[in-house]
């Protein structure tokens, strides 16, 4: 059992002002933590809806805003991958010391960052839960024109908002920060290389109409990951950003089920210890 103590909520430094709904938040008292990664120019707001259930669901819940996210495209041009992790991995860091456990879920790019926290920690991650992952790209524009089109534009229009539920908005750039998004696939490249290191319990939940991930995402996934329990749920009818869509329940829901049950398991395996 670990000691427990009040926790400093992990904040992006930023000099910009926040987007209205797009804070971090920390919240829950529960023994069992959940550390929630947003995606690409996205922010919190896409991932509270997930937290707010998980924490009344008895978990403690971290969800940090990643540096240049939630204030300008501008900003977030000035960030690089690294820092995006750094800041989720401190979150984690921190529900370490308050939690018995510390289970993992991020959105499309925050995908890409948990896998990369389930490599570099191991067991002391106990459990992931992704939607629509995002870990690679077939399209040849990534590695063909952004290496070059980065210093002529520095940004293009917007992928935020994939969304098919009615007169739902992600509070997302409208522009895409293309020198950010270089870095996006350089830590694509990076977690592909050690995507065999994620042993941890895993499940994926994946749009069939997603506009934003390639399908060679997940595809890399199940053909890398060694996970000795790996389940993929599909979603019917929601696009990219399923945590504000017609599955979100479905998400929140089978998600919590899937961390309790684990929490249950290994609870249950160290009283037999």
């Amino acid at each position: 059992m670990v000691r427990r103590r009040p926790v400093e909520l992990v904040e992006a430094p930023t000099t910009a002002t926040v987007m209205p709904e797009a804070e971090p938040y920390y919240g829950g008292s529960g023994p069992d933590g959940v550390l929630l990664c947003h995606g690409f120019s996205g922010s919190p707001q896409s991932m509270r809806p997930w937290a707010d259930h998980l924490q009344a669901d008895g978990f403690r819940v971290a969800l940090p805003r990643l540096p240049g996210h939630g204030t300008t495209w501008q900003e977030l041009n000035q960030t690089r991958w690294e820092d995006w992790y750094l800041c989720v991995d401190r979150a984690f860091a921190d529900l370490r010391t308050e939690c018995d456990r510390v289970f993992v879920a991020g959105l499309s790019m925050g995908g890409g960052l948990a896998l990369r926290i389930a490599e570099q920690h191991g067991n002391a991650v106990a459990g992931l839960a992704l939607v629509n992952p995002s870990v690679a790209s077939a399209d040849p524009r990534y590695w063909l024109l952004l290496p070059w089109l980065r210093h002529v534009w520095p940004s293009l229009a917007g992928i935020g908002s994939d969304i098919a539920l009615p007169d739902v908005l992600e509070t997302a750039y409208d522009r895409s920060a293309l020198h950010a998004g270089y870095s996006v696939t350089r830590m694509w490249a990076d977690v592909q290389q050690h995507l065999d290191r994620v042993t941890q319990p895993l499940l994926v939940f994946k749009s069939v109409r997603d506009k934003v991930v390639d399908p060679l995402s997940l595809k890399l996934i199940e053909e890398r990951v060694r996970s000795t329990e790996f389940s993929v749920v599909r979603l019917e009818r929601s696009y990219h950003v399923a945590t504000l869509d017609y599955d979100a329940e479905l998400i929140f829901t089978t998600s919590s089920a899937f961390f309790r049950r684990l929490a249950g398991e290994e609870r249950e395996r160290v009283s037999r210890a």
